[in-house]
């Protein structure tokens, strides 16, 4: 199955080796895609994530996703 993603995860996902321990994380913040995952399988919809984290936008979510799904389908590509 082919889709297209509507944001590329590349620019906003950052792995920095001494943040988070080296997780992804949303545009260099302390913020893990594995947070935003969590807080979207516990239940909350991207309102309540983006009213409870003001920095988070709603491309961030939609990046987070774009990356679980290409790590999951065989790994992240880091590199443009």
């Amino acid at each position: 199955m082919t889709y297209t993603v509507a944001v590329d995860y590349r620019k906003i996902i950052t792995v920095e080796p001494g943040k988070r321990g080296g997780k992804p994380c949303i545009r260099g913040m302390r913020i893990t895609v594995g947070d935003v995952l969590g807080w979207l399988a516990s239940g909350m919809t991207r309102e309540q994530i983006r009213d409870d984290f003001p920095e988070i936008t709603d491309e961030d979510i939609t990046a987070a996703l774009a990356f679980a799904a290409d790590f999951t389908n065989g790994g992240w590509r880091m590199s443009a």
